[in-house]
Formats: C-alpha cells, sequence, structure tokens
C-alpha cells in the first residue's frame, strides 16, 4: 500500500481532474503519491472516509454532494471551514491507530485567486449575486466577503437554505434576493456586476429558467463553479442575458487543489502551468 495515499471524494467522481492537478503539483517538488478518485454515495460517504483512513489515506479532496457532510466527520475545524460549515479538504492529525481529521475549505481562496489574479476581475467593491446556498456557496461566500465585494446577493429556489446561510454569514453586505423576483429591482437599486452560479442545476440535462433577464449592470461577468460541459448551460443562458465575460471553475479548481497541496505537502506549486495544461487539454500525466 501506497504509504503518501490521497483521493478525491465525490459522487459521481469519475469526471473529476483532481488526480491529473495533483500528480502535476507534485512533480514540481520531485514528491511520490497516490491520488485516487473514489466516490461514495451519501449514505456511504461517513464508511467511506474511515475505510480511506483505516488504510492509511493522509489527506483528501472533498466534491459535491459531500461537503456539508464532511464537517461532521471532522475533530477539528479550521476558520475557513467552520464559518462555511462546509469541507473541501480533509489532513490527518495523526499517523497511527484511527484517522482524526482536520478540515479546512480552500475553495472560497481558490475562486478568489482564480478571479482576481488570474482573469483581472476586480472584487474589491463590487456587487455579486450567488445562485445557490448549499456547501459550494458556503465554501465560497466568506472568502468573497473578505475580499471586500460591497453585496452579496444570495438567491436560490429553498428560501430556508438562503436563509441559514445569511445567517452564518452574519454581514450587513449579505442581502437575500428571492429566485427570480430580484430581476425585478428598481433601476434606482444597486446592479449586480457578476453572477456566480454554484449549483448543480442544468447539469442533468434539465433545461433551467435562470433569473437572468432584468436587474444586472450593462456590463457583468457570469461565472460557474462547474468546469467544462458542467459549466456550459449557465455560461451560454448568461451570454443569451447579455453577460460580457463568462468564466467557468477550472482556474478555481487548480486554484483550491494548490491551497489543498500545500496544506498537506507545506510547499504551494506553481499553478499557471497546471491550468495552461488543462485548459488546453494537454495530459498531465
Amino acid at each position: 500500500m501506497h504509504r503518501n495515499r490521497f483521493a478525491v471524494f465525490g459522487h459521481p467522481v469519475a469526471h473529476s481532474r483532481s488526480p491529473f492537478i495533483h500528480a502535476a503539483f507534485a512533480a514540481q517538488f520531485g514528491i511520490d503519491l497516490e491520488y485516487t478518485r473514489i466516490d461514495a454515495a451519501p449514505d456511504d460517504f461517513a464508511a467511506a472516509v474511515r475505510r480511506f483512513g483505516d488504510e492509511g489515506g493522509r489527506g483528501a479532496n472533498v466534491t459535491l454532494p459531500h461537503k456539508i457532510a464532511a464537517a461532521s466527520l471532522c475533530t477539528v475545524l479550521g476558520d475557513r471551514a467552520a464559518q462555511a460549515g462546509a469541507v473541501n479538504t480533509l489532513v490527518r492529525l495523526d499517523a497511527d491507530g484511527a484517522a482524526r481529521w482536520y478540515g479546512d475549505n480552500t475553495d472560497g481562496i481558490g475562486l478568489v485567486r482564480d478571479l482576481r489574479d488570474r482573469h483581472g476581475v476586480m472584487l474589491d467593491g463590487a456587487r455579486v449575486l450567488l445562485i445557490g446556498a448549499g456547501g459550494a456557496a458556503a465554501g465560497v461566500a466568506p472568502a468573497l466577503l473578505a475580499a471586500g465585494v460591497a453585496e452579496l446577493g444570495l438567491t436560490n429556489r429553498s428560501p430556508e437554505r438562503v436563509i441559514a446561510l445569511k445567517k452564518r454569514l452574519a454581514s450587513p453586505r449579505v442581502a437575500l434576493q428571492p429566485w427570480g423576483g430580484w430581476t425585478d429591482l428598481d433601476r434606482d437599486d444597486p446592479l449586480y456586476t457578476i453572477v456566480i452560479n454554484t449549483t448543480s442545476a442544468a447539469r442533468d440535462g434539465v433545461p433551467v429558467d435562470w433569473p437572468l433577464p432584468r436587474g444586472l449592470h450593462t456590463k457583468w461577468t457570469a461565472v460557474d463553479l462547474g468546469y467544462g460541459e458542467a459549466a456550459r448551460p449557465f455560461l451560454e443562458a448568461a451570454q443569451h442575458a447579455g453577460a460580457t465575460v463568462g468564466i467557468d471553475g477550472l482556474g478555481m479548481l487548480v486554484e483550491q487543489a494548490a491551497e489543498s497541496f500545500r496544506l498537506w505537502h507545506d510547499v504551494m506549486p506553481d499553478t499557471a502551468p497546471v491550468y495552461d495544461a488543462l485548459r488546453e487539454g494537454r495530459d498531465l500525466r
């Protein structure tokens, strides 16, 4: 069994590019590791993490739909994970015996680094609408507030979930927007300049009536936390609704992975060549 074992948990997870990303990062430092995908249904997630720990797993990434559930498996939560109530990175605290986990959330810092540093998106003073209120939204919202957004609007089909997220964030800069209702804002009201889709809606092929017709700045940026084909439905809808810039989540994926890698190995990889290789479809292995 490989002594330096890592994984990504999700359901589904076969599409994940995380194994290639972490192999590329490891190659930069000559680190020998094994990084695999583990598909675990929600009912089996806790048991799958326990098996992974029993087999010597040292750390893991967590993706949909397990980020909120992962927080409950951790002995210690970092500040980012505690504020989000969601975990995307598990770090083993002990070398032997039953695994105990430190939980962190690198999604938010990954998104901010990608938008601000790679794409030149101005976040300080921006008015941002976040679609969704699950683990992905909870993971990025605190980092967006920390980046200085003037307003963070929350909209979701389930009012209870956005109310809970607003309460968790506890910021006067967070505003609740009913699904679709915010499109009828008076023109004197602040207009959103960035709209971020954190949901998996439309990824099963079922069309979604995105709340995008009005209430937006004449020049606005659309962001989907998914990448590749998963991001296409929302970004296409946004383009038809007048978005001048469309950004998928590939850069965020690389940046959040880099922060996870730093937590595990105490070194920060160079993300640019890895992002470029993925964007160009080159083999990272």
